[in-house]
């Protein structure tokens, strides 16, 4: 048998303000830099060898895996790094309050843009993609592959493919794998491995820094998940 862990990255800056965040580059707080320590002492707990780990190339995702693997002294361990498994991008509403924009648009076309599975929020201006274009982590990437906004189906065309050809293989290798990301990318990971239909995967809520864990049998068939932090664990409507 062989696992998975999926972590959210820890508790970030724009988390904190409540603002929408997306691919704008935010570190982690203080609180999120504990709650990334108490991911790798759960994750350490499972006394398994990971051999690969996979992020987003996003800092606070980044530095959240980097704390885990300290934890885990696995400062040697292959960290594979994509924009794919970046967040989901929130156009025009990126670095906005969340709560400012409930009085101005409403509640439920704020929900809408936030959870609904094929609405995405309005379109970033085309001089703000190339803002993305010209940094260096995107400059191998095209600009016609830097999205101005995405729904949650567009997420999930970008991050599964990626997943069933970089991540799904090696767990087919038996190899135990951490990957840290984002609410959004890991929702959309979750949707593939659980078969989660459209309407209850809007409402899967994940919470930050706290490692789920997937198992997988001999045939990779999942025999057993479970947020390792139980005390903070969201409800699985799997």
């Amino acid at each position: 048998m062989n696992k998975l862990i999926l972590v959210r990255h820890g508790q970030s800056q724009w988390n904190l303000e409540k603002r929408f965040t997306g691919w704008v580059d935010v570190d982690l707080t203080d609180k999120g830099r504990l709650e990334a320590k108490l991911a790798g002492k759960l994750i350490k707990k499972l006394n398994i060898d990971f051999q690969v780990s996979f992020t987003s190339i996003q800092k606070r995702a980044i530095n959240t895996l980097e704390i885990i693997l300290s934890i885990l002294n696995k400062k040697n361990i292959n960290i594979y790094k994509s924009w794919k498994l970046n967040e989901r991008h929130y156009g025009a509403l990126t670095g906005l309050n969340k709560e400012d924009m409930k009085k101005k648009h409403g509640k439920k076309q704020i929900q809408i843009w936030r959870r609904s599975w094929n609405i995405a929020p309005p379109r970033t201006k085309k001089n703000d993609k190339k803002k993305f274009a010209n940094n260096i982590s995107y400059v191998n990437i095209g600009l016609d592959k830097i999205p101005q906004s995405e729904s949650l189906s567009d997420t999930y065309k970008r991050v599964v493919p990626f997943f069933e050809k970089k991540i799904l293989p090696l767990l087919e290798d038996k190899k135990n794998i951490i990957v840290s990301a984002h609410g959004n990318s890991l929702r959309t990971i979750y949707k593939k491995l659980f078969n989660i239909s459209n309407n209850k995967i809007t409402k899967l809520e994940i919470p930050t820094g706290n490692p789920f864990s997937i198992t997988f049998n001999k045939s990779m068939k999942i025999n057993r998940y479970e947020y390792l932090d139980l005390k903070r664990a969201k409800k699985i409507i799997f």
